[in-house]
């Protein structure tokens, strides 16, 4: 791994968005399967990432829906997906703020999908 790009994940991890760390410490960070912050793939960075289910998460804000933000976004997820089989879940910023729970459960969804059977099941919703 480039040095630079883990001193980079580093200091995204340290900086996160508030939007990042609620999802983080509301849902992901006790979640019966293990995510990753911040992770490096190549030459890309995931906000957060489950090896078991080969899934990305991640949370976008204004600057992903202005000008080549949204080509840009395409071909990243193209990339992860035919190099590294890795499938990305794409939410708003504002998606998140407004429903909270609603992203949750979509994650729930894709990661039960995309895993073997073993996977454990229970209450995995914040109240």
């Amino acid at each position: 791994m480039d040095a630079h790009m883990k001193r980079y994940a580093q200091a995204l991890r340290r900086n996160a968005t508030k939007e990042e760390r609620r999802l983080w410490y509301d849902f992901l960070k006790a979640y019966p399967v293990q995510f990753r912050r911040q992770v490096v793939f190549g030459r890309y960075i995931l906000d957060f990432y489950c090896a078991k289910a080969k899934l990305a998460v991640e949370l976008d804000g204004s600057q992903h829906y202005q000008d080549e933000g949204p080509a840009q976004d395409a071909a990243r997820s193209a990339y992860l997906q035919e190099t590294y089989g890795i499938h990305v879940l794409r939410f708003t910023n504002l998606e998140l703020q407004r429903q909270f729970e609603g992203v949750c459960q979509r994650i729930d969804m894709e990661v039960r999908r995309r895993s073997p059977s073993s996977v454990p099941c229970g209450d995995t919703f914040p109240p």
